[in-house]
């Protein structure tokens, strides 16, 4: 229910994400989502992929500062408001969203969110129907 998102740190300096692109570039793993946020001395990308076990190992060879961390990735209808919804189902139940980001995949909004209490959130998402999706949902989407 959940799958694995790359949390990788990178310096903010000019060449860094290029390095960890290539990698992913010479691995053929394709990059299905991500999101960089910023402070003055790092940035943080965050990355769903097609094979994030590969990815992982391709990248620690390199010697990139990667973590693994579970997320889950909420399929929602294209509809305004869904989103909210998905979040106050799991605000009501007492769970925090440490984050999130969201993009739309084919005909569907795709929320990603770390919970800090996934079998909490596990339990919430299935009592009000929500459908998740695996890594390998996403990667066939092609």
């Amino acid at each position: 229910m959940t799958i694995n998102q790359l949390s990788i740190f990178l310096e903010n300096r000019s060449g860094t994400l290029t390095k960890v692109l290539d990698i992913m570039k010479q691995t053929g793993i394709q990059i299905i989502a991500s999101t960089i946020a910023d402070t003055a001395q790092y940035g943080l990308l965050r990355i769903i992929c097609a094979d994030s076990r590969l990815a992982y190992e391709e990248l620690v060879r390199a010697g990139v500062a990667v973590a693994v961390s579970d997320v889950f990735a909420i399929s929602l209808d294209h509809r305004p408001g869904q989103a909210a919804d998905a979040i106050k189902h799991l605000s009501e139940a007492g769970i925090g969203i440490t984050y999130m980001y969201s993009f739309l995949f084919h005909d569907k909004g795709i929320l990603v969110i770390r919970a800090d209490d996934n079998e909490l959130a596990r339990k919430v998402i299935q009592q009000n129907g929500m459908t998740t999706l695996s890594e390998s949902d996403l990667a066939a989407w092609r």
